[in-house]
């Protein structure tokens, strides 16, 4: 057992595993490759497990340049997703800003149904599904503010920040190169800084654990714990997560 693959374990990942990764690949400070350190991840889940990363594009596809590509729309969020896009047997969810990769048993139904929603992390998406599966969320680094997952729990109960009023159309191309129009809400947090390193205060072991993947300081956490614990806090503070800008 390589030592990646005991780490991964320690974690609280394993076979048969659905799990979300949000990754700093500088953090590992590893001579491993992308792809390498991603058959890791898989030779732990095995065939039988799924992996996910963010495919987001709100960098490249904005209001001033509305057009998304499932195929050639590559995403902002970092080079394990740069890489994971170009790997045999993954598959995209279709959204213009906050798409999906996924590759393994359930992968085509966890990003098959994004399509009909119409904000960035809506119930549809992999990232609101993760639940349903059992699903974990990895991060790779010190990098709990790039929790999209919290994005979808302030869509559930509708903070007054998340989402802009007026709507913006989009052109998407899909995997087989037909092309629609959709209009999709979009996130708003003009004015508010994200605070979800917060989450360590609503969550406890096992539910979240701590530990390293080579020098890279990692967090599991488990997606359905956290919805129920966050949802449960902002019904006691509707900005649990956010702090305005001063």
């Amino acid at each position: 057992m390589s030592k990646i693959n005991q780490q991964l374990q320690d974690l609280g990942i394993s076979k048969g595993d659905v799990v979300l990764m949000h990754s700093s690949m500088k953090s590992l400070n590893t001579n491993l490759t992308p792809s390498e350190f991603l058959g890791e991840l898989t030779n732990v889940i095995t065939n039988e497990g799924t992996l996910l990363l963010p495919a987001l594009t709100y960098e490249s596809v904005t209001s001033e340049n509305p057009y998304f590509s499932i195929n050639e729309s590559e995403p902002c969020v970092g080079v394990l997703p740069k890489t994971f896009m170009y790997m045999d047997n993954v598959i995209r969810s279709m959204h213009p800003t906050h798409s999906v990769f996924a590759r393994g048993k359930a992968a085509n139904v966890i990003t098959g149904k994004q399509i009909d929603d119409n904000t960035p992390v809506g119930p549809n998406s992999p990232f609101m599904l993760l639940p349903e599966y059992s699903g974990k969320i990895l991060f790779v680094g010190d990098i709990l503010y790039s929790c999209t997952f919290i994005h979808g729990l302030e869509e559930i109960v509708n903070t007054p920040y998340v989402l802009n009023a007026e709507m913006t159309r989009y052109t998407l191309k899909d995997a087989n190169g037909n092309i629609a129009e959709k209009d999709y809400f979009t996130h708003n947090f003009k004015g508010w800084e994200q605070e979800y390193p917060r989450i360590k205060e609503i969550l406890t072991y096992p539910d979240i654990r701590y530990g390293k993947i080579l020098s890279a300081d990692c967090t599991v956490i488990d997606a359905a714990k956290l919805k129920t614990a966050a949802i449960e806090r902002f019904y006691e503070d509707i900005f649990f997560f956010v702090s305005p800008v001063n």
